[in-house]
């Protein structure tokens, strides 16, 4: 099987990124992570580029010059697909019509519900009895692009923003990796 070459975007702690690399290790998950970019230097997620020797660059600079630079990379590198994860910057629209349709998102909502940020909080404040998290297309719009895969979790009456976000993150691991899949038909 030959995998397709993907490049995750991070701005954080990178545990996303750490599970698509654990999946990435199985032979029969249809992508490899060849590169990992972040918006932050002191993004803690880079820790694991370095630890499973996947080349990553971090550039924080001007929209403009940070996408110049990425697209340059990723044609280098060759990538087929963009994995959006923790990634905290919005991309041009010049951007994402260049990897039109090849780029993904998790979000820790059950769009269309919650779009950007503070999601947990919002549904908390709403008495939501559900939330969860959803992978995405990116389009040029917001969190509105066409969904791949959703994870539910219940919320309860003690439920804060900290349990919450611990419980959605828990899916996210098991629905980003179930997402690339199925984007390559192999669910």
């Amino acid at each position: 099987m030959v995998k397709k070459r993907a490049c995750v975007f991070i701005s954080g702690s990178g545990t996303n990124l750490r599970e698509i690399i654990r999946s990435s290790r199985d032979y029969s998950f249809p992508v490899k992570v060849c590169l990992v970019v972040s918006n932050n230097k002191k993004a803690k997620g880079i820790i694991f580029a370095k630890k499973f020797s996947i080349p990553f660059i971090c550039i924080s600079t001007s929209k403009y010059k940070f996408e110049k630079t990425i697209l340059k990379k990723l044609f280098e590198y060759k990538i087929d697909i963009i994995c959006l994860a923790g990634f905290m910057k919005i991309l041009s629209k010049k951007f994402i019509r260049n990897f039109k349709g090849k780029i993904i998102n998790i979000h820790p909502s059950l769009l269309p519900k919650y779009k950007g940020l503070n999601t947990f909080q919002r549904a908390l404040k709403s008495n939501e009895k559900l939330t969860g998290c959803t992978v995405h297309f990116v389009n040029e719009k917001l969190d509105s692009g066409k969904i791949i895969i959703k994870k539910k979790v219940n919320i309860y009456k003690d439920d804060n923003i900290e349990t919450l976000k611990k419980k959605v993150q828990f899916e996210e691991y098991r629905a980003y990796s179930s997402a690339i899949r199925k984007i390559y038909n192999l669910n």
